[in-house]
């Protein structure tokens, strides 16, 4: 098959495209600058595994009316949308700009061309409770403000939620094929422990290496819910090529433990000791708003949205995963892995495994 693909240089873009390449699809990747980019990707992909012949580039921006395409490619089986402006503290009109009118374009595209669409959002679009308390009618989108949301969640998270109801509205308005995989925090490669820079896992392993971390947000109920990058990957790749797949993917792995669990074991490949005393999330959150702290603790009061007590439905998205033989790897082994390469990569010293 022929899928085009926004995001396809990012963390989770580069694993996806190792994975369908090795699948032998055919990678169409929009980049804003090809002749920098793509040998550059394709040399990523080839160096996970995947086949980097099997990636070509379309000029496109996100940013741009029409994504900025003169002329849509043919032939296009799928359109996996995983490109979006990510910062805490994001400006609101930045964030619009990139993610709600740019998936908007996505969207648009894929509904000329008569292809499904995999459009990638977030796990927190299951935590209903949440959406209420930022003020988000999820019967009614239309009827929600917006600008209170932006104000509650900040730039990034608000316009990845009104993004995904701005696309499921064109979806059903235009009868386009809609697949929305919704992605828990990601971490790192199964085998290899694989991890970005840029993703918060690797931001909270920093913090508890580098001694920032003496308190445990929330109760011993709070977690982050984790995915393995290998597994979401597939999962992706599964949605966009498979006939007829759920509707929306919760990639949530229900086996992650709670936050200070995770701490424990994270710490020993660090070389620290992990915090044992809780701080609740909505002191840290006000603490955080004092001038210069979020900087200075690496935390910002956005990223704590994200760890919280509810636990989720993933059923639909485990008989899927069985069905297509996917199987999830053990998450215990994806948090060491990960810890170890942030070890290597942190010019940390990692402690030996145990025998």
């Amino acid at each position: 098959m022929s899928l085009l693909i926004t995001g396809a240089t990012g963390f989770i873009g580069r694993h996806l495209c190792t994975r369908l390449t090795t699948d032998q699809h055919t990678v169409l990747a929009l980049l804003r600058d090809p002749d920098r980019q793509l040998p550059r990707l394709r040399e990523q992909v080839e160096a996970l595994g995947g086949d980097g012949k099997r990636i070509h580039a379309l000029y496109g921006d996100l940013d741009q009316p029409g994504l900025g395409i003169d002329t849509p490619p043919a032939d296009i089986t799928a359109i996996i949308h995983l490109g979006a402006r990510f910062a805490w503290q994001l400006d609101r009109d930045s964030a619009r700009r990139t993610n709600v009118a740019g998936s908007l374009a996505v969207a648009e595209l894929a509904a000329r061309l008569g292809c499904r669409l995999v459009f990638i959002s977030g796990f927190m679009l299951e935590n209903h409770e949440h959406l209420q308390r930022l003020g988000i009618h999820t019967h009614a989108p239309a009827q929600t403000r917006w600008e209170d949301v932006y104000r509650r969640a900040g730039g990034y998270e608000a316009s990845k939620l009104e993004a995904a109801f701005a696309v499921r509205a064109l979806a059903e308005s235009r009868g386009l094929e809609l697949v929305e995989v919704q992605p828990a925090t990601v971490a790192g490669h199964s085998q290899s422990g694989d991890l970005d820079p840029t993703q918060p896992l690797y931001s909270l392993m920093d913090n508890l290496a580098r001694g920032r971390l003496a308190l445990i947000p929330g109760t011993p109920d709070h977690w982050l819910p984790l995915v393995a990058v290998d597994h979401l990957a597939a999962l992706i790749t599964r949605a966009a090529t498979t006939e007829q797949p759920p509707t929306r993917l919760l990639a949530l792995d229900p086996q992650t433990p709670p936050l200070h669990e995770l701490l424990a074991r994270l710490a020993p490949p660090l070389g620290r000791k992990a915090p044992r005393r809780f701080i609740p999330i909505g002191l840290l959150s006000a603490l955080l708003r004092l001038p210069g702290l979020p900087r200075l603790m690496n935390t910002w009061p956005e990223a704590l949205h994200f760890i919280q007590p509810t636990r989720f439905d993933t059923r639909i998205s485990e008989d899927f995963a069985a069905a297509q033989g996917l199987v999830a790897p053990p998450m215990a082994r994806v948090i060491h892995a990960s810890a170890h390469c942030y070890a290597n990569q942190g010019h940390i010293r990692a402690q030996p495994r145990p025998a």
